[in-house]
């Protein structure tokens, strides 16, 4: 479940607005690194005068799979007080995700996950941490946002048509 957002927070922050070399710091990752065969792409794409990531692709349950992905590692801090990610979105009416990862998962495949819906109209999606939940039983409870090290905007679990552009993250 996601919610919408009506006021910005003075403790908000850019995290990525796609600007300078964004092909650079967002990776495209496909479930055929497991055996899977989904597939499909990222690109940098202007949206007005902004720039934007659109993640397309097929995915596919079909031999244990089931995700394409567009991630981001990092190792600057998000801020220990923030409360959540905002995204602004627009889709084709699909389920997508946001995985977390923090150096403290045990497994490659161990992600933090909420999930929201991308319509066919820009929208704005604020997903607190609070709604992230652990991948797998046995993981620990969700960490410090400054813990975090990797974002992934996912699709994921479905077999369907995926296509995701996001213009702006935020952490607020």
């Amino acid at each position: 479940m996601s919610v919408l957002f009506a006021e910005q927070s003075l403790m908000e922050t850019v995290f990525d607005d796609f600007s300078g070399d964004a092909a650079a710091r967002w990776d495209f990752v496909a479930d055929t690194v497991m055996g899977g065969v989904s597939s499909g792409h990222i690109e940098v794409v202007t949206s007005g005068p902004s720039k934007a990531l659109r993640l397309c692709g097929d995915v596919s349950t079909r031999n244990n799979g089931g995700f394409v992905q567009a991630r981001r590692r990092f190792s600057a801090r998000w801020s220990a007080e923030a409360t959540g990610v905002r995204l602004s979105v627009i889709g084709n009416g699909a389920r997508y995700f946001v995985f977390l990862k923090t150096p403290h998962l045990s497994r490659v495949w161990h992600s933090y996950r909420a999930q929201f819906v991308a319509g066919d109209g820009w929208q704005a999606v604020d997903i607190p941490f609070s709604m992230f939940a652990p991948s797998h039983m046995g993981m620990p409870a969700m960490v410090a946002p400054s813990d975090v090290n990797s974002m992934a905007i996912v699709a994921y679990g479905d077999d369907y048509d995926a296509d995701v552009t996001v213009r702006e993250i935020r952490v607020y």
